[in-house]
């Protein structure tokens, strides 16, 4: 499907009103007509990355999920409906929904190249060879006691992961873009990971990590960044695990 074919859908299922802003404070929920569409996605997508495995799903591209949910029977072929809330998610401006960073990846269909990658023992997770793994080896060395929390995210993890927490916010689609990039806005599709402190589990995701020692040594190092930072313009949560590369 073209570029202006991609606007054209974005823009109509914007104002459909299956589709129409269903608002509390300015917030977008995913509309009634969608909910069982929503549910049977959020489900696909979890039973994908059990079939396919915790580290590989990182790197599957759209087109191989949607091969291998047709081929799987317990799975079954996404729908077009659940096609169309995808491609709704992936296509519409980052504004619509609360998130105010820039786009990463312009085709559902971007697959990552996985000679580009490298994965990271005992972690489940890749980052990107070059400026990506430079740093990270660089930190490891340069901070005691951290590893790699989240690396390379394709199209359909971030997706997977943003379903999730809309799952998880009462399907308030704002609400959770607010804590997660929508699909096509990640930087973790093109460059950035996160770290975490050993030990910790999902505290490392939280603003309590940016209170430990662990954090302190890493913003005193100048080859590092913040992405998301308290102050940043993206119209989301402060990250001070989420290590900026490019």
């Amino acid at each position: 499907m073209d570029r202006r074919k991609f606007i054209l859908l974005s823009s109509s299922l914007i104002t459909t009103p299956a589709f129409a802003s269903i608002k509390t404070s300015n917030d977008i929920f995913v509309p009634d007509f969608y909910k069982k569409t929503f549910y049977s996605l959020h489900k696909k997508l979890y039973m994908l990355q059990h079939i396919v495995g915790y580290a590989n799903f990182n790197l599957l591209s759209f087109d191989e999920a949607l091969s291998l949910a047709k081929r799987y029977s317990k799975i079954g072929a996404f729908t077009q409906k659940e096609i169309d809330f995808i491609e709704y998610l992936f296509y519409s401006p980052g504004e619509h929904f609360g998130f105010l960073g820039e786009r990463t990846v312009n085709k559902l269909s971007h697959k990552i190249n996985k000679k580009d990658t490298v994965k990271i023992p005992r972690t489940g997770h890749y980052v990107f060879k070059g400026e990506s793994l430079i740093i990270y080896n660089k930190m490891i060395k340069d901070v005691d006691n951290i590893y790699l929390t989240s690396g390379i995210r394709g199209v359909v993890k971030q997706l997977k992961l943003f379903v999730g927490k809309i799952y998880r916010t009462n399907l308030n689609i704002s609400k959770a873009a607010f804590s997660i990039a929508p699909p096509g806005y990640s930087y973790h599709t093109i460059s950035d990971f996160d770290v975490g402190k050993r030990g910790w589990g999902y505290k490392n995701f939280t603003s309590k990590f940016a209170k430990t020692k662990e954090f302190f040594e890493i913003r005193h190092l100048n080859y590092v960044g913040i992405r998301y930072r308290r102050d940043n313009h993206y119209g989301v949560r402060f990250e001070p695990w989420h290590i900026k590369v490019i």
